[in-house]
């Protein structure tokens, strides 16, 4: 039922930021942020849930505690960007959207190398032992 009723709330708020748009388009472009924010706010209980979730499994996963981390970061760092791009583009600057996609990509691409170094390291180690 939560989802609908963000749902229902994000129909709604860009409904009534269009009706803005015309006379008044910052206030449209002010709308959509607290919509944003809003709907944010609900997020985190799910975000919640989910870092009940993460501890559950790190149980299991002991001694690499710190890849949960890394994903973790990963997934916080692709949202943030996600979140900061679209409302750039619905403020009319795409440009400045897609440089803010560009930096996600590469922040999550640059978090994964000492994960890889990691693999890597343990397929060796593997492959050396006779």
């Amino acid at each position: 039922m939560e989802i609908i009723k963000i749902g229902i709330l994000g129909v709604a708020g860009v409904m009534l930021a269009l009706q803005f748009k015309s006379n008044r388009p910052e206030y449209g472009l002010y709308l959509g942020i607290v919509i944003c924010l809003v709907i944010f706010t609900f997020s985190l209980n799910g975000l919640r849930a989910l870092l009940a979730g993460v501890k559950e499994l790190e149980k299991y996963l002991s001694g690499s505690g710190e890849y949960m981390g890394f994903l973790l970061k990963a997934v916080g760092i692709t949202y943030v960007c996600e979140f900061c791009a679209s409302i750039c583009k619905d403020a009319g600057y795409g440009a400045v959207a897609g440089q803010i996609e560009i930096l996600g990509k590469l922040s999550v691409l640059l978090m994964g190398i000492p994960v890889l170094t990691a693999v890597i390291g343990n397929i060796n180690a593997i492959g050396s032992t006779p």
